[in-house]
């Protein structure tokens, strides 16, 4: 049993070795005093009114009839923000300063429907392949 002891003694110190090198880590908290706490709650306070309904439009909006304060709002929420592509411009179009005007505006005749530019190669190159293949097949 002695040895069972002694071996068990060893680990215990050694465990205690490595414990007493190993250190927790540091906290870096630091208490606040009431008037930081104070001071900081304020500074959110003020970042927040700064984003805030200015008192002079209050005031004003509080002397409109509130259908007329929704409508501005709704007005403004419903404004496009940048020029869309899907609403035609109002540019006059250059050319034949004689020509009639057309009855449709803007339509084109459609275009046919066709194959896409290069299929004839790759047409060929199918067939040459097929009779490639077909070659090959026969004994």
């Amino acid at each position: 049993m002695t040895k069972a002891t002694d071996e068990i003694a060893a680990l215990k110190k050694k465990v205690e070795e490595l414990e007493a090198k190993v250190s927790p880590p540091k906290s870096e908290f630091k208490p606040m005093t009431d008037a930081e706490w104070r001071d900081r709650m304020h500074q959110a306070a003020e970042r927040r009114m700064s984003m805030a309904t200015p008192p002079s439009v209050v005031r004003d909006f509080a002397v409109l009839d509130d259908n007329l304060v929704k409508s501005i709002a709704l007005r403004d929420a419903r404004a496009p923000t940048s020029p869309s592509s899907a609403i035609p411009g109002s540019q006059q179009v250059a050319g034949g300063g004689g020509a009639q005007p057309s009855p449709t505006p803007g339509w084109v005749d459609p275009r046919p429907l066709s194959n896409p530019p290069g299929i004839n190669w790759v047409d060929a190159q199918l067939i040459a392949d097929d009779v490639r293949q077909r070659k090959e097949s026969k004994p």
